[in-house]
């Protein structure tokens, strides 16, 4: 008998492996791969989840209609264009369920987000990829790679896992140079944490055309990834396919109390990015006095490179680290074999971490 298949593509598709939390044999671990905010999550969040445990037996708010109210006050924006998932992630698979199939292509640049290739093949489309200027995305690049099948334009801003990013000009100049029919997705997991002049999230580009989606989450500086929360911004339009598409009770009453409460208390965050502001500036200058390269991340995370050679490479360093208890991410999963992403933990693993690779690389001196 035959078994039931697949459709095309499903089995072509590398399942995402999530940064690990164990180490056999070692009592401390310390959990620096998969850039979780680093003072957990806002008390007021703790609290009323606590408080919510005994209506587990209700069902979930379906239209989110409070945390969309909470989101549109906290950042200006018109809450009916608001779609809310389980994590971002769950966002991006719609959209590419809802606007990509066999046949057409899915585009980003050649260090992307993982999700990315996954979402595009998952729905039958084709992944494609453009080159980067020193680990950062090219707008003519991505431009260059564009083709009559091109749909979707995913654009990590800033990206994951590189940290670097587009300003605010760029990121207009690639949606300019873009058919009005391909959707551009701006993936701003990590906005919270940047603090430069010439970036925005892309509010201003959702609000100007009918092509244009924002997604963000609550995993990073709101430290609520074990609830899976993220949110979209859409152009009318847009936001009334997801919500056809989506599952009726997509996110659950636990993430949705947790995400209000999160967002209202905006000092918890404003302390989280003060936290990271100043571990980020602090592990970047450690590394460069240690003479390795790391790209300038304006995220809550750092990629180092690694010299080649036995002993001394990346695989070496991940090995070094994970003897003391330091969990990192190794990226060749993302064709960056020289490099390991190293998340900014508390000030004591920060320390920890930069002391762990002193003494790796003092081996070789």
């Amino acid at each position: 008998m035959t078994a039931p298949s697949p459709r095309p593509g499903i089995m072509d598709i590398r399942p995402y492996v999530g940064g690990e939390s164990a180490i056999e044999g070692v009592t401390r671990v310390i959990k620096l791969s998969s850039n979780e905010g680093a003072l957990g999550p806002s008390p007021k969040a703790m609290d009323a989840l606590q408080a919510m445990a005994g209506d587990m037996h209700r069902y979930p708010d379906g239209g989110a209609s409070r945390l969309r109210k909470a989101l549109a006050a906290r950042w200006g924006v018109d809450g009916e264009r608001i779609v809310c998932g389980a994590g971002s992630d769950e966002l991006l698979g719609i959209l590419c369920r809802a606007y990509a199939g066999p046949g057409d292509e899915v585009l980003y640049s050649a260090h992307g987000f993982l999700m990315y290739a996954i979402a595009a093949k998952a729905c039958g489309a084709t992944p494609v990829t453009a080159p980067e200027t020193e680990l950062t995305a090219n707008v003519d690049a991505l431009l260059a790679a564009v083709t009559p099948r091109t749909k979707i334009v995913f654009l990590a801003n800033p990206n994951n896992p590189t940290g670097t990013y587009l300003p605010a000009d760029e990121v207009k100049r690639l949606r300019a140079g873009l058919r009005d029919d391909i959707l551009l997705v701006i993936d701003a997991a990590y906005a919270e944490f940047v603090s430069k002049n010439d970036y925005t999230p892309g509010i201003e580009l959702v609000d100007a055309g009918t092509n244009t989606v924002m997604c963000r989450t609550f995993s990073k500086i709101y430290a609520l990834g074990g609830l899976r929360l993220g949110w979209a911004y859409c152009p009318a339009n847009i936001a009334d396919v997801l919500n056809r598409v989506r599952n009726p009770f997509n996110v659950g009453s636990p993430a949705l109390i947790a995400g209000v409460a999160a967002l209202e208390d905006s000092a918890y965050m404003e302390l989280c990015k003060s936290h990271n502001d100043y571990w980020l500036s602090w592990m970047l200058a450690e590394i460069a006095k240690l003479g390795l390269t790391a790209t300038p991340s304006v995220c809550n995370f750092v990629l180092i490179q690694f010299p080649t050679g036995a002993g001394k490479d990346a695989t070496a360093a991940d090995a070094y680290l994970r003897a003391r208890g330091l969990i990192v991410r190794a990226m060749g999963g993302y064709g960056l074999g020289d490099w390991l992403r190293i998340t900014i933990g508390t000030g004591e693993e920060n320390q920890l971490v930069a002391a762990a690779l002193a003494e790796f690389l003092a081996q070789w001196k």
